[in-house]
């Protein structure tokens, strides 16, 4: 299954928030510059591709199926946006080979801007992980995000991590959010079954987003582990034993969400003292990309070996 957030022709779990777009837009007060922030992999992305196809799609035969929250797979904008040739939409995101969003790309989007309309829709500039972007690439973007335009609509996709100031206030924060059982539910719906099935309780009763649960399952598959037999101790040596964490550059943020989850939760007493020692080094990593290899072992050797 293709969890890719521009693959996604049904909506689940954040259709409230939908519909508040759509009330929005239908008054014509939808705001021209929208952020949407919640935790990576609760479905920011897929909640605006939702939105964008509601738009477009609205003077055409197979519209958005709004009492379903479904696209159209045989939507013409639908497959347009599929085929990144939607003369209505651009996406910006960072590249494989990039550690930021360059200016670059942010040039080749405003020369795109510039370029007269092929038809009277609106057109949807859609910026996701803007954390990734550099503060020339930001600068360059200011431009664009101050000049009016009614028929252009800005899409920013934030993961709760820190953003540049200037760009924040230039736009209307919309945050989203999922308690734990929504993020269930949701799961269970993707997966047309039930999320027991694939993973140890022990492991969802922590709160993580449906994107995340679902890229540990691909990754649990891949790596042969059997995450309906093993709890979170047995999760985190496995993990740390075998240096999977070196494997998958995805799933290294779970992996992380995991570890401190086990620090807070999952040691005995004697080892107290040593956790908000790896706590901090934890984040430091997360924040400063710092080398890992010598905390996992460092990690082995106090916890896991005693």
């Amino acid at each position: 299954m293709n969890l890719e957030p521009i693959n996604q022709k049904n909506l689940y779990g954040l259709c409230s928030y939908l519909d508040e777009f759509i009330c929005l837009y239908n008054k014509k007060k939808l705001p021209n510059k929208i952020l949407i922030s919640g935790q990576k992999g609760i479905g920011k992305s897929t909640l605006a591709y939702h939105l964008i196809n509601y738009i477009l799609s609205q003077s055409e035969d197979l519209a958005y199926d709004l009492e379903n929250y479904t696209i159209n797979k045989d939507n013409k904008d639908f497959r347009l946006i599929q085929n990144s040739s939607n003369p209505n939409f651009n996406l910006i995101d960072i590249l494989p080979e990039k550690k930021t969003i360059d200016i670059e790309q942010i040039r080749d989007l405003i020369k795109n801007i510039n370029k007269s309309s092929f038809n009277q829709k609106p057109r949807f500039i859609l910026i996701d992980n803007i954390e990734n972007l550099n503060i020339n690439s930001v600068n360059a973007l200011l431009k664009s995000l101050e000049e009016p335009n009614n028929n252009i609509f800005f899409i920013l996709i934030s993961n709760q991590k820190k953003i540049f100031p200037t760009l924040k206030s230039r736009c209307l924060e919309f945050k989203i959010s999922l308690n734990n059982s929504r993020s269930l539910h949701v799961l269970n719906k993707i997966l047309e079954n039930d999320i027991e099935e694939y993973i140890n309780k022990d492991l969802i009763n922590y709160y993580f987003t449906p994107g995340n649960i679902y890229k540990l399952i691909r990754y649990s598959i891949a790596s042969k582990i059997d995450l309906t037999k093993i709890n979170l101790s047995d999760f985190i040596k496995i993990i740390v034993e075998k240096s999977l964490y070196k494997n998958d550059q995805l799933i290294k943020p779970i992996i992380y969400e995991y570890i401190e989850f086990f620090l807070a939760h999952k040691f005995s007493l004697d080892k107290f003292k040593y956790r908000k020692y790896l706590i901090n080094k934890v984040n430091d990593i997360k924040r400063y990309n710092l080398d890992e290899e010598s905390f996992f072992i460092e990690f082995e050797n106090v916890l896991l070996n005693g």
